[in-house]
């Protein structure tokens, strides 16, 4: 099994959130979060469904607007942005999205040039195939080029989307429970491309998932939202090193029948 690259800059932080808050009507999804991501890590935030992990990377990639506090990213914050700058920022995250985001009447090729089409007018058809056969090979996928994506497992989609992510060369990575739906064998696949990506392509990554086994596998770093706050944070080891409760429920439930 692939481990995370050890090599991060402790000296640059890539994102910083401090105090965030967002409520929807009466509830209070998050009170008060802060984070910092640093360049280069794998940062794992782990919760029950409905915590928050994913209102916290749609608020960090401007698809939704905190309530309080702030999200800076590379340098920007991000509520502040117009809406050019925030599709300028954009391009330099990666967002690899639960159900993988393919669109079913377009080949693999077509997938990953769809990015390339929109955002780099003037690169040549020789370069964007080119860069499509690079993507491909680091995910392992060079065979399924021309295949149309109802043809592919779901661990090949889920590989696809992240090389469609990847060809834009983002500085970040968000995955959105890049494992949700995988059979055990897939989803250790899947984790070891994830350090792969972190490893190869040099990208500071904020991974969302309640998998364990996951989290273990992928994380420089594990923290834990619970009650709207981040509770918990360290190693997989220092995070469940603990006597609450909550904790150990959320431990139990992975990894025991």
């Amino acid at each position: 099994m692939k481990k995370p690259s050890s090599k991060i800059d402790f000296t640059q932080k890539v994102i910083t959130i401090q105090g965030l808050t967002k409520a929807f009507d009466e509830y209070e999804v998050l009170k008060g979060v802060d984070l910092d991501l640093y360049k280069g890590e794998n940062l794992v935030v782990l919760g029950r469904s409905g915590t928050g992990k994913s209102v916290l990377i749609k608020i960090i990639s401007g698809l939704l607007r905190q309530d309080g506090g702030y999200a800076n990213v590379l340098g920007q914050e991000v509520d502040k942005l117009t809406p050019k700058q925030l599709d300028e920022l954009r391009l330099k995250i990666g967002f690899s999205f639960q159900n993988s985001a393919l669109y079913d009447s377009m080949t693999v090729k077509e997938n990953l040039e769809f990015p390339l089409i929109r955002h780099s007018k003037d690169m040549t058809a020789r370069d964007r195939s080119r860069i499509i056969d690079v993507v491909l090979e680091a995910v392992g996928l060079a065979q399924t080029i021309n295949q149309m994506p109802s043809e592919l497992s779901g661990g090949q989609r889920k590989r696809i989307g992240i090389a469609r992510t990847l060809i834009l060369r983002p500085e970040i990575m968000l995955y959105d429970e890049p494992t949700a739906g995988l059979d055990p064998i897939t989803s250790q696949d899947i984790n070891n491309l994830i350090n792969e990506v972190q490893r190869r392509f040099n990208t500071s990554s904020i991974i969302i998932t309640h998998d364990l086994t996951c989290a273990k596998a992928v994380g420089n770093r594990i923290v834990m939202l619970l009650d709207g706050q981040f509770q918990r944070q360290g190693s997989f080891e220092e995070v469940f090193d603990t006597e609450d409760e909550r904790v150990k429920a959320f431990y139990n439930y992975n990894f025991t029948e």
